[in-house]
């Protein structure tokens, strides 16, 4: 007969666990999310070219491209509570150094159509990004790799619905609305409360107990276990499809993110706080999307939800194009958070089910390399559609493009993955 109090103590230990856990990912995701509205805002008080000013907060997202790899063997071979506090540490470092560089360039020149007002503190800026996003490379694969550690595997989906709630109420609403707020105040002072939440978010993490090395001893070559992750993902028919649809999902969202800003300040004469409310809007929609996996998932086939959530996105590109105003870009905001919120869910709680955990770190990393690489092409992108446009369409439409070919490429992407999201799921 099994011992009631030792179960009912695991239980209450993974659950506090799984809550200073959750605890840190909030604080990591309110900077994040001051963030989005931070280095996109503050671009564009340097410069009002669209491809310099997508370019400022793709330096965060390049590191996914060339850092990717290598953060999954080291998730795999490092204590993933260490290696997460470690990351910690230096993007609170980096925001600091990014905002004391902003106190010492006050007062900021008038930004112009085509050049850099301030050079030297632009490119200050973009080496401390490629610095942070390098950080946020290893600090995210290892945490994804640890969650199935700290909660069991029937629990994953309602645990990763949970912290997709959290995550998306610091990225993409308290945190974007909080930013909108500080910078109007101060210009520096979203780096520096960035840096406080990234330092009470380590010492969170660091108050876990427990080891979180991975029970295989690594002896090979690091070349010998890239490989096994690229095989394994190579190998699996489903993962194949989800990271390709992820990455290229992901192409499409960040054009019409970093577009958002223009979009709203010159289209729709708005400014930070119109722009960081409608980021909050967005955001709740993912709270909703994050509570209402469970419920969704008994009412439909997890391929039926897949498939329809990852076509979703596609219609509220086109509403925000052709919105006459700020609410209803904010109602568009609000499905398209609520539509990704499940889609990751549902991908990231297949991925963590089916990769044993030895080689979770890599498999991570190999997926995360094209999705998430894929966001630097999309913001960059973004800015080189607007530049290309504005001459023979005028800069109103111009704007509007970036989320008009992000419509079309969602489309065509829905329309593709259909039957192997169907069949793969099954």
């Amino acid at each position: 007969m099994p011992d009631v109090s030792v179960e009912n103590s695991t239980q209450t230990s993974r659950m506090g666990a799984f809550a200073r856990f959750g605890a840190a990912v909030g604080l990591a995701n309110l900077g994040d999310g001051i963030a989005v509205v931070a280095w996109a805002w503050i671009a564009s008080l340097l410069t009002r070219d669209p491809l310099w000013i997508a370019i400022l907060p793709a330096a965060l997202r390049i590191p996914w491209v060339f850092f990717a790899l290598p953060s999954g063997i080291l998730a795999d071979r490092m204590d993933r509570k260490r290696l997460i506090v470690f990351c910690d540490l230096i993007r609170t470092l980096s925001y600091g150094v990014a905002g004391g560089a902003m106190m010492l360039s006050l007062p900021l020149a008038e930004p112009v159509i085509d050049d850099i007002g301030s050079v030297s503190l632009y490119w200050t800026l973009l080496s401390l990004g490629f610095v942070i996003g390098c950080a946020e490379v290893a600090r995210d694969n290892a945490a994804q790799s640890m969650l199935p550690n700290i909660v069991p595997s029937e629990s994953l989906e309602r645990a990763n619905g949970l912290l997709g709630s959290i995550e998306t109420v610091g990225n993409s609403m308290a945190g974007p609305a909080l930013g909108a707020f500080i910078v109007a105040i101060f210009v520096p002072l979203p780096f520096l409360a960035i840096a406080f939440a990234l330092l009470f978010a380590a010492l969170l993490t660091a108050s876990l107990k427990g080891d979180f090395k991975t029970a295989e001893q690594k002896t090979q070559a690091w070349r010998a276990e890239l490989m096994e992750g690229f095989q394994f993902v190579v190998g699996h028919p489903m993962l194949r499809v989800l990271v390709l649809i992820t990455g290229f999902w992901n192409f499409f969202a960040e054009m019409s993110v970093i577009a958002l800003v223009l979009h709203i300040q010159e289209n729709l004469n708005s400014g930070a706080t119109t722009y960081g409310l409608i980021l909050a809007v967005g955001a709740i929609g993912g709270v909703v999307g994050g509570i209402a996996v469970a419920p969704l998932m008994k009412l439909f086939p997890t391929g039926v939800l897949a498939q329809w959530m990852n076509l979703a996105a596609a219609p509220m590109f086109l509403l925000i194009a052709f919105a006459p105003g700020p609410i209803t870009v904010a109602a568009a905001m609000f499905f398209f958070y609520l539509s990704g919120i499940v889609w990751n869910t549902l991908s990231i709680s297949y991925r963590q089910r089916v990769v044993p955990d030895g080689f979770r770190g890599r498999v991570n990393s190999v997926y995360r390399l094209f999705s998430w690489g894929m966001m630097p092409l999309g913001l960059i992108a973004s800015g080189a559609i607007v530049r290309m446009a504005e001459a023979p369409l005028g800069r109103d439409i111009a704007l509007t493009m970036p989320f008009l070919v992000a419509a079309s490429g969602v489309f065509l992407l829905a329309a593709l993955s259909w039957r192997p999201l169907g069949r793969g799921f099954r």
